[in-house]
């Protein structure tokens, strides 16, 4: 496949369907934390379009979300065009997800190359992260590869799962060398635990996984076909009704039904034709209040605020006041490591060490008749 040197074939699909149940009370099931502004003046998803916006026409970004967060898409985007935004009919994870988008793609343009990004990712580095799409865009357009970004890790990180890189591959022949190392995937690895997160961080021959691929049309029904023949013959029918302009009855019929499962677990950890690009730039993946305490301003004792905070003896703590109107000042005495968010109708404290409790937290309000409300 001859390279393409202009944007026309390339696609971005942006995945924002996620509940954020980790950010209560500040985030909710119609509001998640992709929706809501944590850093900045825009929500995670606008930043997520904008960083894309350099190198993929708009009319070329889809965003696939859920009929709850639909609405607020919708408002957050008004400049996207209606057909591009695609809301689930029910969640049921990523390889769902990316076999939708690919059908919808493929109906548009079959020579397409597309990204399949998260929504709510930080990434400070935009110029950086620019190129690395830019080269992988054009490295998926030339052969039958499927391309993972992978950051290098900065700490022995024992929440992502970790990428075994092995040989480097060389420039296409009829390319210019690109500035993006790639290399052949060995192994993708689970979440490891402390010591060996530290080796793999010594050892330079792992990266983080952050989720994000690109891959042409042709590469990823090809990989569903030979993998999970299921979920490509999902995509045909998808591919057909999209054609038709029947395909949101056909997705209220399919979706109840489909195999929740990962795409990495569906697609990338059985296909031999998997290579990593070194993400060489700033990233988060945001998963906690206690991760946005490290994006935050502290004073001398270590504490991160946003609100009117005041203290006595507080240490390392993260305040954040949600509220837009009628704020009161937020006063602790000797409170250390803890997390305190204070929104209209709820107050969360937690200690960090605790922070990913908060999505246990979550289920237990939406099974209470009084605190349901609160989801």
């Amino acid at each position: 496949m001859k390279p393409k040197n202009d944007t026309t074939h390339r696609y971005v699909i942006i995945m924002a369907g996620g509940r954020g149940e980790r950010f209560w009370p500040v985030s909710r099931e119609k509001t998640p934390k992709q929706l809501i502004k944590l850093l900045g003046d825009q929500s995670f998803l606008q930043q997520a379009v904008e960083r894309v916006r350099s190198l993929v026409p708009l009319k070329n970004i889809l965003i696939i979300t859920n009929e709850a967060q639909a609405p607020e898409v919708r408002k957050q985007l008004p400049k996207l065009p209606k057909e591009n935004l695609i809301a689930e009919p029910c969640g049921r994870d990523t390889t769902a997800a990316v076999t939708l988008g690919a059908a919808i793609v493929g109906q548009r343009d079959t020579a397409a190359v597309m990204a399949v990004l998260p929504a709510d990712h930080v990434i400070t580095e935009e110029k950086k992260f620019q190129q690395v799409l830019s080269d992988t865009f054009d490295l998926a357009s030339r052969g039958q590869v499927i391309v993972t970004i992978g950051i290098k890790p900065t700490e022995p990180a024992t929440g992502y799962g970790y990428i075994h890189v092995g040989t480097p591959l060389p420039t296409p022949h009829d390319a210019k060398p690109y500035k993006t190392a790639f290399h052949k995937v060995e192994q993708f690895v689970e979440k490891p635990h402390y010591e060996k997160a530290l080796e793999y961080l010594t050892s330079g021959q792992y990266r983080w996984n952050a989720g994000m691929f690109v891959w042409s049309f042709v590469t990823i029904t090809q990989g569903l076909e030979k993998h999970q023949p299921e979920m490509a013959a999902a995509c045909h029918r998808w591919f057909e009704a999209a054609a038709k302009g029947k395909l949101d009855k056909v997705l209220a019929k399919d979706y109840p039904d489909l195999k929740r499962i990962s795409i990495d677990y569906a697609l990338l950890e059985k296909a031999q034709n998997v290579v990593v690009a070194d993400g060489d730039f700033a990233w988060d993946d945001l998963g906690s209040w206690t991760a946005l305490h490290r994006h935050l301003k502290h004073d001398p004792e270590g504490n991160a605020a946003v609100a009117d905070f005041i203290h006595v003896d507080g240490a390392r703590n993260l305040i954040y006041d949600a509220r837009t109107k009628h704020r009161t000042p937020i006063a602790v005495v000797g409170l250390r490591d803890a997390i305190l968010v204070q929104t209209d109708d709820a107050v969360l404290l937690a200690h960090k060490g605790q922070a990913q409790k908060v999505k246990d937290l979550v289920r237990k309000l939406a099974e209470s008749k009084d605190y349901k409300k609160l989801v």
